[in-house]
């Protein structure tokens, strides 16, 4: 049943250390394809205008030999190690990939590191085979130097992340990096979301990550109807319940919004008087402590799942 349910597209889910559901989409082959066309006629430009370039500077010189070795030097060094530099230094990509869109990540999506865009490279030659003699094309020499890519095609076709023969051994794969443009600061309507905040603990830091998916969150909120929100907001909200040792029947999608208030709203200059959406933030914090939170804070504010249902919006 299991395996019914689940999406028939190219979605990944990969869940970070905090408990936190990242989805990816999965780059195929016939979004790779493109990139790696690219990349092969950057290469090609580069040798063009450095053959042309020494070549000149070979003439005047009268080293046209010295000039051949140190094309095939930069031949080799393009053709073998393009790739990896620019995975390495451009977080998973190559100018290629950058143009169309799409990024190297590791299967728990993580950055990679030198090593692994280095030996993915390097077995993208295992990936070229059959190869196919230049018989093929009416060039009378038995040499088989032309990829099929038969061998990366099968295996991208075996595995529901695409990954071809070198990002199963590294342990990587390719996925398409969807731009997320944030508004800036997003302001609360909701003035319960400053009176929560007042209750979280003082030593309180959202992580880098769990900062990003809270920004995240509160600015797409406002798409969703509420029923939405508490199907999203549970994932991430229903773990930090107890860990903030907040009552279980908290709101999801308030305590969310309560977590961005303190980390991008609170410390602001001009909300340090006023609480979200003007509302004057409560003073004085009168259940801070774990004990009157969990016996009080139903009583004295109503941020119960019941009431979180009927007034935001």
């Amino acid at each position: 049943m299991g395996e019914l349910q689940s999406q028939l597209d190219t979605t990944i889910e990969v869940v970070a250390p905090e408990n936190i559901a990242f989805h990816y989409r999965a780059a195929g082959p016939f979004r790779r394809w493109p990139a790696f066309l690219l990349d092969a006629l950057f290469r090609l430009a580069v040798m063009v205008t450095l053959s042309i370039a020494l070549s000149l500077a070979g003439a005047f010189a009268g080293g046209m030999g010295l000039v051949s070795a140190v094309l095939l030097i930069i031949w080799f060094l393009l053709e073998w190690f393009y790739g990896a530099f620019f995975e390495t230094y451009m977080n998973g990509q190559t100018p290629g990939k950058w143009i169309m869109g799409i990024r190297v990540l590791t299967v728990d999506g993580q950055p990679i590191n030198g090593f692994q865009a280095m030996l993915r490279n390097v077995l993208r030659v295992a990936d070229m085979y059959p190869m196919l003699s230049l018989q093929v094309l009416g060039i009378p020499v038995p040499m088989y130097v032309l990829p099929t890519f038969m061998a990366g095609l099968v295996t991208m076709s075996l595995n529901r992340r695409f990954q071809r023969l070198g990002d199963l051994v590294c342990g990587t794969m390719v996925v398409i990096e969807e731009k997320h443009r944030l508004t800036g600061i997003v302001r609360i309507e909701d003035p319960r979301a400053a009176q929560l905040a007042e209750y979280l603990p003082a030593d309180f830091r959202p992580s880098r990550t769990l900062a990003r998916t809270l920004a995240t969150y509160v600015e797409r909120r406002r798409f969703f109807t509420p029923a939405r929100r508490r199907e999203v907001a549970r994932h991430l909200a229903a773990p930090l319940l107890e860990k903030l040792g907040l009552r279980p029947d908290t709101s999801h999608d308030l305590l969310l919004c309560a977590l961005y208030y303190r980390a991008f709203v609170a410390d602001r200059p001009d909300e340090t008087e006023l609480g979200a959406a003007g509302v004057p933030a409560p003073s004085g914090a009168p259940f801070a402590s774990e004990t009157a939170v969990g016996s009080d804070l139903e009583s004295a504010c109503p941020f119960a799942v019941s009431g979180q249902s009927q007034q935001s919006t």
